[in-house]
């Protein structure tokens, strides 16, 4: 019985994962952290949704909204009521878009860290997904970006787009670069020849 409780110890040992690096734990760390700033930016800039300000309008991508000096601002759910052709429908594509891609974020974060927290033979898989579900998250934000400003092109100008349009500019960029950083990291610590010998 002695030899074969060693043998099971040795088995369990055997497949934990080999520990990082300081500087492996510290880049991933780092990683983690920028991809839960850039889900929080992303989530905050789709939940207020005002992108846009046109003179004495401000489109977003639940409300359209006028004001004036005696009433004050008006918004409005209906957004063919702003006499922008298409706009009520592609809305629709470009918030489903930007809510889809704080999804995947969301999912994408709990992975990375769950592969950081339960450290196991899985964990770089884990990781990978995580990082491949960031990048998920970036093509939805960035087409979603980019729906909302070819729906509204003729209103648009440089100084008409609001914060909570750059904080999703941003959120976008931080989950590309965070994305391709994972997988990069992941690739140099463990090469994929290693990992598909697992």
């Amino acid at each position: 019985m002695p030899p074969l409780c060693i043998f099971q110890a040795q088995r369990l040992l055997g497949q934990r994962r080999p520990r990082q690096s300081f500087f492996e734990s510290f880049i991933r760390t780092l990683i983690i952290v920028c991809a839960a700033l850039a889900m929080v930016l992303s989530s905050v800039s789709v939940c207020d949704g005002h992108w846009l300000l046109a003179g004495d309008r401000l489109f977003g991508l639940w409300h359209f909204c006028t004001s004036s000096n005696q009433t004050g601002p008006h918004c409005l759910r209906d957004l063919s009521q702003a006499r922008v052709p298409g706009l009520a429908e592609g809305m629709v594509l470009a918030r489903s878009m930007d809510a889809l891609a704080v999804v995947a974020a969301i999912f994408g974060l709990e992975l990375l860290m769950v592969s950081q927290v339960c450290e196991d033979l899985h964990s770089r898989r884990k990781w990978a997904l995580g990082c491949v579900l960031l990048l998920v998250s970036f093509v939805l934000s960035s087409a979603g970006l980019l729906s909302f400003v070819i729906l509204l092109r003729n209103q648009v100008t440089l100084t008409g787009f609001t914060l909570m349009f750059w904080c999703q500019f941003t959120a976008s960029f931080l989950l590309f670069l965070n994305a391709i950083s994972g997988l990069h990291v992941n690739s140099i610590s463990h090469p994929w020849g290693q990992l598909r010998e697992f």
